[in-house]
């Protein structure tokens, strides 16, 4: 349990360390949670800020989630007894989930972050890089075909959950367990965007959605 809270309370910390923020601070104190859609992730980054920075935002908020899982759940703790194999199969469940909580909730900045999507891609690609391929191809569907881009990470999140629960993934009781808790958190921290788009007032990707120029003509 020790090993547990001790590599969850480190993924939180990590977490809290949110790309568009430093990189904000590092270009003259921008805060990019007071521009546009007033979130603080890549996407907003790109409609405000252009593609460089998004690009850097992308790569910080990637590696956090990847070392989360990749490094830090295997790792072992100097001074700190591994706990029990059936317990340790949790590690990579525990610090997936922390370092997007510390995206959402980062303790550096106020408690206010981003929603956690491109966290969970690094986490994914530190955990088993193949479950990526439903999810990214569950989120380009999805931008297509409706062009919403949060609608998109909300259906790519479900996607992992899904791929999990068909694959023969293992440890499975965890993996699927962190399958259909970020799926519901990232549900949670896009709701804003379901308001939006209950009201008709959601912006879409009209580079990408395949029906944007005929709905425009109509």
């Amino acid at each position: 349990m020790i090993e547990l809270l001790v590599k969850g309370s480190l993924s939180y910390l990590l977490g809290s360390i949110v790309g568009s923020l430093i990189v904000g601070r590092l270009r003259g104190g921008i805060d990019i949670r007071a521009l546009g859609s007033g979130n603080a992730g890549a996407t907003n980054a790109l409609r405000t800020q252009g593609k460089a920075v998004a690009l850097w935002v992308l790569v910080i908020d990637l590696a956090k989630g990847w070392i989360a899982t990749h490094l830090i759940a295997p790792a072992l703790l100097p001074g700190i007894a591994p706990a029990a194999p059936a317990l340790h199969a949790w590690c990579v469940t525990v610090c997936g989930l922390a370092v997007i909580l510390g995206h959402v909730y980062p303790l550096w900045y106020g408690f206010r972050g981003g929603k956690g999507v491109a966290t969970l891609v690094g986490t994914v690609l530190g955990i088993h890089p193949w479950l990526l391929l439903p999810m990214v191809l569950t989120w380009f569907a999805a931008v297509v075909l409706f062009g919403f881009v949060g609608l998109a990470s909300m259906l790519g999140a479900f996607g992992l959950a899904v791929s999990i629960a068909l694959s023969d993934a293992s440890p499975r009781a965890p993996l699927l367990s962190y399958g259909i808790l970020v799926a519901v958190l990232i549900l949670f921290t896009h709701r804003a965007n379901i308001a939006r788009m209950s009201a008709g007032t959601e912006s879409r990707a009209r580079r990408l959605w395949l029906f944007g120029s005929r709905r425009r003509q109509a």
